[in-house]
């Protein structure tokens, strides 16, 4: 059973940047993928980026594109998003999911408990 814990969020002014960690334990293997979803209230959970295991695939979402980027470290077992330009309209519960298929939520089959990201005009 894998676990998979986010930390990073916080409240910012738009324009700024942060920076989300997860840390997964599982068994891992090269083409699985990890992915970042958020939910904004009365929205559905949507795919934000998501990367293999080997570093050899990413997808990011239209919204995101060219201001967020996700890498893993060098061990492999933690996920970064880095998270510049922020806006209002990425104010939301970002999760941090494994084992998985590109930016589809319901493919991802381990799930951290989320962190919140606010950001202000």
């Amino acid at each position: 059973q894998a676990q998979v814990v986010e930390s990073g969020g916080g409240s910012v002014q738009a324009g700024a940047s942060l920076r989300l960690s997860c840390v997964v334990s599982s068994p891992v293997y090269d083409s699985m993928y990890w992915g970042w979803f958020r939910q904004a209230p009365g929205k559905e959970r949507e795919g934000v980026a998501a990367i293999t295991h080997n570093l050899r695939q990413t997808h990011y979402a239209d919204s995101v594109k060219g201001r967020f980027t996700i890498s893993q470290d060098t061990d492999r077992k933690t996920l970064y998003l880095q998270m510049n330009s922020l806006t209002p309209e990425d104010t939301a519960v970002y999760y941090c999911a494994a084992d998985g298929w590109k930016l589809m939520a319901g493919r991802y089959n381990y799930w951290g408990q989320g962190t919140q990201v606010t950001v202000s005009a």
